[in-house]
């Protein structure tokens, strides 16, 4: 009688190990679930999609109200309609919003000749651009209280325009080009007597980010063929970030954040350094970046209609072009891509159809993000 019990005890202490491994196992499959990397496709910049793109600058470039001012009053005086104060940039809701829903007229004219609108697009910079209407704008910045006036975000979409005409071979970019270049030329002289009385870098998410002003400004000077504004910008860039390291993108973002420090810091030194330079300053600043299974969730959205909250999708559509100026440049980071997609596939189907808080300036940051994956 004794072997039936040893068998049914032996079956009993194998069915005890089984049910002891099975949550292991268990745990497991779920850490390599949790490590696979889904891969997204990347966004296309088809004409279709550019129609659908331009209806946006369109609605708004000319929408004089809702209006954010940012205006410092310092008399009765002051006290005029945006269109009066700012006869090209009143519309958007602001005037940078404006400065960038006229670049992404241009850029969408530039990328496709046939759009369906275009007509209509080019109306409107005809109509606007012209040398009376800068002249209007530059008495405003030339205002006593006005020295400080869209520094630095609305001074880099400016000089971003103003570089997309000069990059457009088009008759008519050649006639608002020259029509824009006094203001263009202001902005420029604001930087260089700027960036050499900032001490230190502002390294926050919104407009005032140092990072970003550079890297718009130094793409003009390029174009433009300014030494002066590049050889300023390199310079200041080193002296800002040259010895940063670890930056903290896991601290990222903040709750209205619209640009990434971490990522507008690593676009502007990309630019500036020589490769051996930057790889091992990237290296030392974000290695992370280098391994394939490198994860950065995008930033999520509560409420599309809260015009601080929907920040959060300009901020991934500029992580994503940051993303890809990376991996175009260094192919070893081209695994980054993917994450640049993931960023885009979630805030681009909200983007036409919006309502005005983010309607009003996403468009642009969605176009400058596609047109870097091309």
């Amino acid at each position: 009688m004794r072997f039936p019990f040893l068998f049914l005890a032996a079956i009993l202490f194998l069915n005890s190990c089984e049910l002891k491994t099975k949550p292991e196992d268990a745990k497991d499959k779920t850490v390599q679930k949790q490590q696979e990397i889904k891969t997204f496709e990347a966004p296309e910049f088809s004409l279709a999609e550019a129609n659908k793109l331009l209806e946006l600058p369109l609605h708004c470039v000319e929408t004089e109200y809702p209006n954010k001012l940012s205006q410092t009053i310092g008399s009765d005086a002051d006290l005029q309609s945006p269109e009066t104060l700012h006869p090209i940039f009143y519309g958007c809701f602001d005037w940078h919003s404006a400065a960038h829903g006229y670049w992404s007229m241009v850029t969408l004219l530039k990328e496709h000749s046939n759009l369906d609108k275009g007509a209509a697009a080019m109306t409107i910079l005809d109509r606007n651009i012209t040398k009376e209407n800068v002249a209007k704008e530059i008495v405003y910045f030339e205002g006593k209280l006005n020295k400080s006036y869209e520094r630095t975000y609305g001074w880099a979409w400016l000089l971003k325009l103003q570089e997309a005409l000069k990059t457009w071979d088009h008759p008519k970019a050649r006639e608002w080009e020259t029509a824009l270049q006094p203001l263009a030329d202001l902005i420029v002289e604001r930087y260089i007597e700027f960036l050499p009385k900032l001490v230190y870098p502002i390294r926050v998410g919104e407009h005032t980010n140092t990072a970003f002003g550079l890297t718009f400004a130094y793409d003009y000077a390029q174009v433009a063929g300014h030494t002066e504004l590049q050889l300023l910008i390199e310079q200041r860039a080193k002296d800002f970030y040259m010895k940063d390291a670890g930056c903290p993108i896991t601290w990222e973002p903040s709750g209205y954040d619209f640009l990434s420090p971490c990522l507008e810091e690593l676009d502007i030194m990309r630019r500036v350094l020589p490769r051996p330079e930057f790889k091992k300053w990237v290296n030392d600043f974000m290695p992370a970046l280098k391994s394939k299974k490198f994860k950065l969730p995008v930033g999520e959205v509560s409420d599309r209609t809260d015009g601080k909250l929907v920040h959060l999708d300009g901020l991934n559509f500029s992580r994503a072009w940051v993303l890809y100026g990376l991996a175009n440049q260094y192919p070893e980071y081209n695994h980054l891509k993917n994450i640049a997609h993931e960023h885009i596939a979630y805030s681009y189907p909200n983007l036409v159809g919006d309502s005005y808080e983010g309607g009003h300036w996403l468009g642009s940051f969605a176009i400058y993000a596609l047109i870097q994956n091309q």
